[in-house]
């Protein structure tokens, strides 16, 4: 006779085998992204699943510096694309990423910014923070930064950083230090060239882009993470992110190209 106890064992395995037979579920990719690719990040992601349809990125934007910091202390997330090629450097000599994934992926711009319209940014940062309706100025912070710290390198160079202390205001990153100019908490500011290409900023107000000369490039760089060592998405996205679709995007954002990166 059949026993009520046979029955259990035989539905528990049945359970345990349609279990694990049962596809495994992809993980998510945890990306940590630099502000300046807050405008263009979705459309990258966007292509990168046409490529990949089973990944799913779940997007960070943030100062670069902050990521670093985050990442060292063992935050999970498994690509980094920094805004400067120094944080993701610093991981991997820490061994919190793999230096052999480290790759350049854009060059940025910095650019004076201002909606103003009796304000004209194409007289230069000297004229425009010694003319008196300019009560702030906005940077992003240049600890954390590299686009603040790009935008004190052009007022160091213009002998302006002193005597810009009593107006600067600091953003936590370079989405916020536009905030400040476009909510009109600051007169100006310096932001990426690229946040003038979003669909929000582009068009608004006016910008010059401010002179590279002695200034170092915004070389930013994409690392593999420790935590993204097991996922083959991670590795996916960053080889993704040098092929000529992505670069078309960059290129559209405002970025600059490396040497033979598609325009």
């Amino acid at each position: 006779m059949f026993s009520m106890k046979k029955f259990f064992v035989l539905l528990l395995a049945s359970v345990l085998a349609s279990t694990l037979t049962l596809p495994a579920l992809a993980r998510p990719l945890l990306v940590a992204a630099a502000s300046d690719l807050g405008y263009c990040i979705d459309e990258l992601a966007a292509a990168y699943r046409k490529t990949a349809p089973d990944a799913e990125l779940k997007v960070s934007l943030g100062a670069s510096g902050n990521f670093f910091a985050q990442i060292r202390n063992g935050a999970p997330f498994e690509v980094f694309l920094s805004a400067d090629m120094d944080y993701p450097r610093q991981l991997a000599r820490l061994g919190a990423a793999d230096g052999a994934t480290l790759a350049p992926y854009a060059v940025g711009r910095i650019a004076l910014w201002t909606l103003d319209p009796q304000l004209d940014p194409a007289r230069g940062l000297a004229a425009l923070l010694s003319d008196k309706r300019v009560r702030r100025f906005a940077i992003a912070n240049p600890v954390t930064a590299p686009y603040g710290r790009a935008a004190k390198a052009a007022l160091e160079r213009d002998g302006l950083w002193q005597a810009a202390q009593a107006k600067i205001v600091v953003g936590e990153n370079i989405a916020q230090t536009a905030q400040f100019v476009q909510s009109g908490n600051a007169q100006a500011g310096i932001i990426s060239f690229a946040t003038l290409h979003s669909t929000r900023l582009k068009g608004i107000g006016r910008y010059a882009l401010i002179s590279q000369d002695a200034l170092a490039p915004i070389e930013q760089g994409a690392i593999l993470t420790r935590a993204g060592a097991k996922n083959p998405h991670a590795a996916g996205f960053l080889r993704f992110l040098a092929s000529p679709e992505a670069r078309a995007i960059l290129a559209r954002n405002g970025f600059s190209l490396r040497a033979g990166a598609a325009q």
